[in-house]
C-alpha cells in the first residue's frame, strides 16, 4: 500500500487516541501547506487566525466553531511535539483504565473547558482590559487527561529520565503549579487555559465515581458522524494468554466492555435479532458471569 492507504488504514482501525494525534498532525499540516500557497500566490492569509479561539465574547460569536478547532491548532513544530507527546503518554495511561470514549470526551470537554476559562479570564481580570488575543493548541486537553488519570489512579508510577519512578498525582501536581506560576511570567492566556481543562479532568472522574459520565452525550453526537471517531468493532473480545499484569488486566477488561456497550447499543437501535451470532454468543457469556 502507498503512504496515503496506510494512512487510512491505520486511522480507521486506530484507536480513538490514534486518531486524536492523527487530527492534529491533519490540522497543523493543512495550516502549513495553505500558509505556503498563499505567499507563493503574493497573498498572505493566515488559516490559523480563523480557527483559533478568540479572547471577546464578540468575536467568539462570529466563529464559535473556534472553541473546538483551536484544541487541535499548533503554531510550530515544536509546539505540536510537546503537546502530542504527553498527549500520547497519558492517553495511554488512561485507555489502561477506560474505553476510548471516555478519552474522547475528556479531551474535547477539557479542551472547552480550558477556552472558556481563558475567555471569562480576559473579560474579568483588569489586566486583560485591553488587550485581545488568540488561543490554539491543546494543552488543555492534554491538562484534562493528564490530572484525570492522575485523580482515577494518583499512586501510579511512571519513569521519568534523571529522576526516576514518580507517582502520577505528583507529576500532575507539578504541572498544574508550574501553570499556576507561569501566569505572571508567560502566555498568561494559555497557562489559565491549561487550568480549565485541569479542572475539567478532576470534575469529570468525580463524577464519574458518583456514576454520572458527563461526556457521554457529546460521545453520542459525534459517533453519528461516519469515520471521524465512531468505530464498529468486528472483533471477539478473546485471549490466548493471560494478562502480564494489573494493567493488562484493566485495559482488556475495558475493551471487553466498550465492545459489549456497542452490543447494548445496536440492541437499542435495532433490536435483539440485528446481532450476529458471535455477538449473541459474547452477551450470553457476559450474562453468565
Amino acid at each position: 500500500m502507498d503512504i496515503i492507504s496506510d494512512i487510512k488504514y491505520t486511522f480507521k482501525k486506530g484507536s480513538v487516541l490514534t486518531r486524536l494525534i492523527y487530527v492534529n498532525l491533519g490540522v497543523f499540516l493543512v495550516i502549513k501547506l495553505v500558509g505556503v500557497f498563499s505567499i507563493l500566490a503574493g497573498q498572505p492569509f493566515s488559516l490559523a487566525y480563523w480557527l483559533a479561539l478568540p479572547s471577546g465574547v464578540n468575536d467568539l460569536i462570529l466563529r464559535p466553531h473556534t472553541l473546538i478547532t483551536y484544541m487541535f491548532l499548533h503554531e510550530n513544530f515544536l509546539h505540536i511535539l510537546f503537546n502530542l507527546l504527553g498527549l500520547y503518554w497519558f492517553g495511554k495511561l488512561f485507555l489502561y483504565n477506560f474505553e476510548g470514549n471516555k478519552l474522547l470526551s475528556v479531551y474535547l470537554l477539557g479542551g472547552i473547558a480550558g477556552g472558556i476559562l481563558y475567555m471569562v479570564s480576559y473579560s474579568v481580570f483588569p489586566v486583560f482590559a485591553s488587550a485581545r488575543g488568540l488561543l490554539l493548541g491543546a494543552s488543555a486537553s492534554v491538562f484534562a487527561v493528564l490530572v484525570a488519570v492522575a485523580v482515577y489512579e494518583p499512586n501510579r508510577e511512571i519513569g521519568l529520565m534523571f529522576i526516576g519512578r514518580v507517582a502520577l498525582k505528583y507529576v500532575a501536581g507539578f504541572y498544574v503549579l508550574l501553570s499556576v506560576l507561569s501566569i505572571s511570567s508567560s502566555n498568561p492566556g494559555g497557562n489559565i487555559a491549561h487550568l480549565g481543562g485541569a479542572a475539567w479532568g478532576w470534575f469529570y472522574i468525580y463524577q464519574l465515581r458518583r456514576g454520572k459520565d458527563w461526556g457521554r452525550g457529546l460521545v453520542k453526537l459525534l459517533n453519528k458522524v461516519p469515520g471521524m471517531f465512531s468505530q464498529k468493532s468486528k472483533m471477539k473480545v478473546t485471549y490466548k494468554q493471560p494478562p502480564r499484569d494489573d494493567y493488562e488486566y484493566n485495559r482488556r477488561k475495558n475493551l471487553k466492555q466498550e465492545e459489549i456497550n456497542r452490543i447494548l447499543d445496536k440492541i437499542a437501535k435495532s433490536g435483539y435479532e440485528s446481532l450476529t451470532k458471535e455477538e449473541k454468543e459474547l452477551l450470553f457469556k457476559q450474562g453468565k458471569k
